[in-house]
């Protein structure tokens, strides 16, 4: 073959690696191949050159498929930063991407301060330790300068580079994370840089304008994804804002709601029942609070709670603000105290002790609250006063021995102030020992309208009539409160329940009767009913209702015996007589000890473990005898009946 058809051979040769993008080695070594076999000079050089041609369009290929590369990373960069992102998930993409893009060593962000400062680290990645997050980028330094300009600056070798003007503190972190090459290329918004992107490698590194330029790109893709999420997150801000406003303003509303139905409900009370009870309770659903209502004295005259921990003379102070101001002050613990003031008159003070912090609409129903309790103070005096003689008249004549009236007469004048007398009523009779009938008359007269009874003040005692079964529940009541109101002991007495229009007189008969003995046991200040006296009040009663006493003393025994047709009853009966001997009460019944053992149990299941202790046994052996009589009288009548018959 001719030297001119082997040049021809050769460089087709050439054209097909090319054409089959064969590495460059292979290239190179046919080269060699060629030159081995053809000494000739010409042909060499021709071999040569056609060999560089071929590297140097491989090189290009190798170019332009790294570009393609680079163009595929920067749009899946750019469709991830399409995706919402909080900020710091969104320049973690930015830095990661940056970092596989161009194989930099470590990079990082720095943005500017929101209050438009100095920049600061803000995201980093691949660094060491001395590069940390929040760290200072000195303005005019390093690449602060070229960066203002919103111009990219790389450096082969920092600490090396005279164009830079370095700081000490600058250079130690650069120094302390091994940082040689940097590239850095400015974030900006409408050309004015707010931060910059960086990529540092640990060696030398001579960056072409190429790498550059991509960093650049990647910069003002990540400048427009960076800008994008300040702007959602202003607007997520502004929505949130616009939210809670919205909130504000439904809530808002619902208070306003819950004021005007609170204020219809008070009003409602205040003209219809006239109670302070009632309103106070109102109230303090209303408010959410422990509302405590007190009489110029001091005196709680009702609560729906118990306000701990209250300094009587910071109270004192501030109930004098508040009385001065006639308006509500604040106390220790979160306390308010509202005065209830009339024409300069002083009626009482209102306590609140809200769970919560009072709202402002809270505040404007206290004051509505302390008028609704003023008033309603106001009506409840004017309706003592006005309707007083009238009903005091009344418990004179329900309580004359003998009635001088008729029942229907007295029934009908009841009916006209509310009282049915055909209920249940109890008398409580209460005598003041420190000599203050005055004071007990007038708390007396209130504590009848509250509670819609009678009072009267009788030897020395107050009587009141009240609704009602349970005379030692109304007793302890009495006491407590007006014992509390006069600072000195009251001794009080009870009984009822009446039966009847014209029961009254008897109940109180009993009820002073009671007094006379409570003081002569107990002593002054002592509280007892009828009922509360066991055997005594048996004999005290007019009725002597002794099946009832029978009842209430020896009934679980007797309905065990009856429902299961035992002898606890008789056990208990021959225990006593035998002195409380197990062992001589079995003599007597004919029975074995462990079996009135084992019934002295059952009893003790049945009256409780103190059936033992000498009022108790004195109690039960009284009603023994009076069951043991009732039932051999009631045998003596049957028999008698039986007898007539037979007759």
């Amino acid at each position: 073959m001719s030297d001119a058809a082997s040049l021809h051979t050769y460089a087709l040769s050439i054209l097909e690696l090319l054409a089959h993008e064969a590495p460059a080695d292979e290239i190179e070594n046919l080269l060699h191949a060629a030159l081995d076999a053809s000494p000739n000079p010409e042909q060499s050089a021709y071999l040569e050159r056609a060999s560089q041609l071929g590297l140097e369009v491989l090189a290009l290929f190798s170019q332009r498929q790294k570009r393609e590369a680079d163009m595929a990373a920067l749009i899946d960069t750019a469709r991830d930063l399409t995706y919402p992102h909080d900020l710091d998930s969104l320049l973690r993409v930015i830095i990661r991407q940056a970092r596989r893009l161009l194989g930099f060593d470590m990079t990082y962000i720095a943005l500017q301060d929101e209050n438009g400062g100095g920049w600061h680290i803000r995201m980093s990645e691949g660094e060491t330790a001395d590069l940390h997050i929040g760290l200072q980028v000195e303005p005019g330094y390093g690449f602060g300068h070229a960066l203002k300009r919103n111009a990219a600056f790389w450096t082969p070798d920092y600490l090396r580079d005279g164009r830079i003007q370095h700081t000490k503190r600058m250079d130690d972190v650069v120094r302390g994370e091994g940082q040689r090459a940097i590239l850095a290329v400015p974030l900006h918004r409408g050309g004015t840089p707010f931060g910059g992107l960086y990529g540092s490698d640990r060696a030398v590194r001579h960056f072409s304008p190429h790498e550059a330029g991509l960093l650049r790109i990647l910069a003002d893709l990540a400048a427009v994804a960076i800008d994008k999420s300040w702007v959602l997150d202003q607007a997520r801000a502004d929505v949130d804002d616009l939210e809670d406003d919205a909130h504000q303003a439904r809530l808002q509303v619902a208070r306003m709601r819950g004021l005007l139905e609170a204020e219809r409900r008070l009003i409602g009370l205040v003209l219809g029942s006239g109670d302070v009870s009632a309103v106070t309770v109102a109230a303090s659903d209303a408010l959410d609070s422990v509302l405590v209502v007190r009489d110029t004295s001091g005196q709680t005259i009702t609560a729906t709670g118990d306000i701990p921990d209250l300094d009587e003379r910071s109270v004192a102070r501030a109930l004098l603000d508040a009385q001065a101001g006639n308006c509500p002050v604040a106390a220790e613990n979160g306390v308010r105290i509202a005065p209830l003031q009339a024409s300069g008159e002083n009626l009482g003070s209102l306590f609140v002790h809200p769970r919560e912090a009072l709202t402002p609409e809270d505040e404007q129903l206290l004051q509505l609250v302390a008028q609704c309790l003023t008033i309603t103070m106001l009506l409840q005096r004017r309706a003592v006063v006005v309707g007083g003689p009238v009903r005091d008249e009344l418990l004179d004549d329900l309580l004359a021995d003998p009635p001088s009236h008729s029942q229907r007469h007295l029934v009908d004048r009841a009916a006209r102030l509310s009282i049915d007398l055909a209920e249940p009523h109890v008398v409580v009779v209460a005598r003041p020992e420190g000599g203050e009938q005055g004071r007990a008359g007038v708390w007396a007269a209130s504590y009848a309208h509250r509670l819609n009874g009678l009072k009267g003040v009788l030897s020395g005692c107050v009587v009141l009539l009240l609704s009602g079964n349970d005379a030692s529940d109304a007793a302890k009541r009495v006491s407590a409160e007006l014992s509390s109101l006069l600072s000195n002991p009251v001794t009080v007495a009870a009984a009822g329940p009446t039966r009847g229009a014209t029961d009254a007189g008897r109940v109180y008969r009993e009820a002073m009767r009671c007094l006379d003995v409570v003081t002569l046991l107990q002593g002054n200040g002592a509280t007892a009913a009828l009922d509360d006296l066991g055997f005594l009040g048996l004999l005290l009663s007019d009725d002597r209702d002794i099946d009832g006493f029978i009842d209430s003393i020896l009934g679980p025994v007797l309905a065990y015996d009856s429902e299961r047709l035992t002898g606890l009853a008789r056990t208990l009966q021959a225990y006593f007589e035998a002195d409380r001997s197990p062992t001589h009460a079995a003599d007597v019944l004919h029975v074995h000890p462990n079996t009135v053992s084992r019934r002295l149990e059952r009893i003790t299941e049945l009256l409780g473990p103190e059936w033992q202790k000498p009022q108790q046994a004195l109690e039960l052996q009284l009603a023994l005898r009076l069951q043991q009589s009732r039932s051999a009288l009631r045998t003596q009548g049957r028999t008698a009946s039986q007898s007539d018959g037979d007759l």
